[in-house]
């Protein structure tokens, strides 16, 4: 029996592990799909012993830190001051900056997600159009309480080369609550403000590492 557990245990490592570099190197966005593709890859039918999106997100960290410590914090500061430029343009519609951008686990396949509020959805689609911006119509699912989760409406853009996903809320800013998909928990959201403040706490690690 401890040998059994020590095997699943192990099995759960190599997939988590597994994810991780789908992630990072072949551009799997989806947490979930990610741990199926690498459970079918390593030969694991059941769908018992996979890692939680926690376990996976713990290896993407450990994976980035490995074998993209060189490319990976660059990218990182210029996807998030790309966020920052975006929020500043969307100002009037209170931005947050939400995902692997945030949180520090972007990759070369990452898009940046903003969560706006408006009125009107169509708010955000007139203030594009009129800026010449030219976009795509799509939606996000998006957890709202343990066991649910809602459709929102949402809008896709190229800035520069970065995919920029707005993700458009009617309701108040404190009754929308969205959930994280990795832990359940509230998700991190950031404001430009906060962002700006993350900015500048990367640019002093930088001259503390560079001596």
């Amino acid at each position: 029996m401890v040998t059994d557990a020590r095997a699943a245990h192990r099995l759960r490592i190599e997939i988590a592990q597994l994810a991780a570099k789908m992630i990072a190197s072949e551009g799997v966005a989806d947490f979930r799909a990610a741990k199926r593709k690498a459970a079918l890859r390593l030969g694991a039918n059941s769908e018992r012993n996979l890692p939680t999106n926690a376990e996976i997100e713990q290896a993407l960290r450990e994976y980035l830190r490995l074998f993209q410590s060189g490319s990976q914090p660059g990218l990182l500061r210029t996807l998030r001051q790309t966020a920052l430029e975006a929020m500043e343009f969307l100002e009037q519609f209170r931005p947050r900056l939400v995902g692997a951008v945030l949180l520090g686990t972007a990759t070369e396949f990452s898009e940046i997600t903003l969560h706006l509020y408006c009125d009107a959805a169509e708010d955000v689609a007139w203030f594009l159009s009129e800026a010449g911006i030219k976009f795509d119509q799509t939606s996000k699912t998006i957890k709202t309480a343990p066991g649910e989760s809602k459709e929102f409406p949402a809008l896709t853009f190229i800035a520069g080369e970065t995919p920029i996903i707005l993700v458009l809320f009617t309701e108040t800013l404190e009754a929308t609550k969205p959930l994280s998909p990795v832990d359940g928990k509230p998700m991190r959201r950031a404001t430009i403000a906060s962002l700006k403040a993350l900015l500048e706490s990367d640019s002093e690690a930088d001259v503390v590492k560079d001596g």
